[in-house]
């Protein structure tokens, strides 16, 4: 081998060994080569501009803060990710976000974003998001990982679901484009407009269909969102798991609901817990909603949501090439106490199953235990078996005859134009299981720190409760 082609070879393999940058605020120069922590860049401009190689990792000094965009460009590989994050100590690095996006992931496969403070404040009239992660006329993007954030006073626009503390979106029409991998978890996303945790989809119709795979949202804590809480959009065996929503619909003003699926199919819900949800305008913890077949609920909570427990509906006229409705729904071993409103509020949705759950209606509390509603037609099979309900308030049952501009509807007798409706097993109890503690370990979400710890808590707690209601077993 010639001098020159080692040379070569030799220069060529530094050149693709992975680097890691350090940047901080306070002594940083962009000037600077950015490979140590003595010699570190200053500005979120210095990061956008590298192009960053598989095993890359850009470090944010603990205690820093930045203004404008975090924007990052280039890709890592499977066992290879670029890895943004934190060094030293104190407090995260924050990113206070001056434009549309605090942060934005644009086409940017196996990169893991994580220990990161982010806010993007506004005047609320225009989107504002925290993180955004897009895949944009690129195929299918892997290996996306946004974890340990704390995401805090989000000011987007309420008049769009689109925006809010992290959006994951698909979309472009010369490509379609999907996310295979995503993980969404450990996050905390507080005080935020419009959503907590939401997608949007160029794909989400059944002409354009190409859903999202393997994406998992887990150990979550949304309080305060403006609107929706967490909303997965355009995927297929999507797995939402132990996540918290504290305080959803509080700004909106429309139709907005705690933790739910909408152009989606075959997704998990388990061991979530939804409480606080504002208004009758939906203003459920949990919802089926539609364009989406195979959602499953099982081993959640949800309590004190004044809309109710479960929506699960669909309109009735629907052109299939754009949504095929609400197909297999099922609603099993989950609890419900003193939600208001509408325990169970079906409309449209076809061969719905609701089984094996405690519902406990709270002293003082008046509610529309089953609702049958229209929503451009009626449900066609649904399935109430062997539910236990610990009555101490009051429960009605029946069909909707009219809704008002606040979202109740006034109950008539029987289920109206549902068809095909059957009751088998529910047995109302003098009394529920007896439970030490209802309320569960607390969080505030002024104070982070404690976040890991009160999550391993709060699941052990989750986990009891259910084992209490349905057993040893958590299938």
């Amino acid at each position: 081998m010639s001098r020159c082609l080692f040379l070569l070879i030799f220069f060529a393999s530094l050149s693709l060994q992975a680097a890691t940058y350090y940047v901080n605020a306070a002594n940083g120069n962009d000037t600077n080569p950015g490979t140590s922590a003595s010699q570190p860049w200053k500005s979120l401009e210095a990061v956008n501009g590298k192009l960053l190689q598989p095993g890359d990792e850009i470090r944010f000094a603990r205690g820093g803060v930045w203004r404008g965009m975090l924007a990052p460009q280039g890709r890592g590989e499977a066992g290879k990710p670029v890895i943004i994050h934190a060094y030293g100590t104190g407090a995260r690095p924050r990113i206070e976000g001056v434009e549309e996006d605090a942060v934005l992931l644009r086409n940017f496969p196996h990169v893991v974003l994580r220990d990161l403070e982010i806010t993007n404040r506004g005047d609320g009239n225009r989107p504002r998001r925290g993180v955004h992660i897009v895949a944009e006329n690129i195929g299918t993007l892997a290996g996306v990982i946004v974890q340990d954030l704390y995401i805090h006073d989000v000011n987007g626009t309420n008049k769009q679901k689109d925006n809010g503390g992290i959006i994951f979106r698909t979309v472009g029409d010369k490509q379609p484009s999907r996310f295979d991998g995503l993980r969404i978890e450990r996050n905390i996303v507080w005080r935020v407009d419009r959503s907590g945790i939401a997608a949007q989809s160029y794909h989400r119709t059944r002409h354009r269909w190409f859903p999202s795979v393997n994406v998992v949202l887990r150990d979550n804590y949304v309080a305060d969102a403006g609107g929706d809480g967490i909303v997965p959009w355009a995927t297929d065996g999507a797995l939402v798991e132990h996540n918290i929503v504290r305080g959803a619909n509080t700004r909106a003003g429309s139709y907005n609901a705690g933790i739910w699926p909408w152009s989606a199919d075959h997704t998990l819900f388990r061991l979530n817990r939804a409480s606080e949800v504002r208004t009758t305008l939906d203003g459920h913890g949990f919802d089926s909603d539609y364009n989406s077949r195979g959602t499953r609920f099982e081993y959640n909570l949800s309590h004190n949501n004044e809309g109710g427990f479960m929506l699960i509906c669909s309109p009735g006229k629907r052109n299939p090439k754009e949504n095929i409705g609400n197909q297999n729904t099922v609603v099993r071993r989950n609890i419900s106490r003193n939600d208001h409103e509408r325990i169970f509020d079906v409309s449209a949705a076809e061969n719905t199953l609701v089984e094996e759950n405690y519902i406990y209606i709270g002293a003082g509390l008046d509610v529309q235990l089953l609702l049958l509603a229209s929503w451009e037609g009626w449900a066609d099979g649904l399935l109430l078996r062997n539910n236990r309900y610990v009555m101490q308030g009051r429960a009605r049952s029946g069909h909707g005859v009219s809704r008002n501009e606040q979202g109740s509807y006034t109950l008539g007798e029987g289920w109206g134009g549902a068809r095909n409706v059957k009751l088998e097993g529910n047995q109302e109890l003098a009394k529920g299981v007896d439970v030490a503690d209802w309320s569960g370990p607390q969080f505030d979400p002024a104070h982070p720190d404690n976040f890991t710890a009160f999550l391993a808590k709060h699941r052990a707690w989750m986990e009891a409760l259910m084992r209490a209601h349905f057993g040893e077993a958590l299938d």
